[in-house]
């Protein structure tokens, strides 16, 4: 019935369960137990992100338009803010390039979401996209503050500074 949607939501767990696999991975790569526990915190983030996807989808696969309106009104969880201090600067090759992939995640789902909602014809389903493309900006400006962080702190570990 609502097929498009469905699959933007199949597209969007995906996307969260990528997301929680990278995160995993680059926290089996840290190089101190605080580093670990930063990258674990984004990797549960991103596995809630899909249970509530998940959720979703169980409730509109099969329902009726009164019961699809309804399915939206749910609040999913919000994105935590992070306390980054637990990456240890001694790793911030690793640092960069994760946060590094991680924006490119964040932007790529904001464009994901900004498309579907574009191309739906469901205010309901228009109002989640907007939810989630506000998960995604959490996020994005997140990882881009650390990014520039750990930037700076790799040149200056590379003898780049001053210029």
């Amino acid at each position: 019935m609502h097929k498009d949607e469905l699959n933007i939501i199949k597209q969007a767990i995906l996307n969260e369960i990528e997301g929680y696999e990278f995160y995993n991975m680059a926290a089996q790569q840290a190089g101190t137990d605080e580093s670990k526990e930063a990258f674990i915190e984004l990797a549960n983030e991103e596995l809630k992100h899909a249970d509530y996807l998940r959720q979703l989808f169980d409730k509109i696969k099969n329902s009726s338009e009164d019961d699809f309106k309804l399915s939206f009104l749910v609040d999913p969880p919000s994105p935590n803010i992070f306390d980054w201090k637990k990456v240890d600067k001694k790793y911030t090759s690793l640092a960069i390039s994760v946060f590094g992939i991680g924006i490119q995640m964040e932007k790529a789902s904001i464009d994901f979401y900004e498309d579907a909602k574009k191309n739906s014809s469901f205010e309901e389903a228009k109002k989640l996209y907007d939810l989630l493309i506000g998960w995604e900006k959490v996020h994005l400006d997140q990882f881009t503050k650390q990014y520039n962080l750990y930037k700076e702190v790799w040149w200056n570990d590379q003898e780049f500074a001053p210029f």
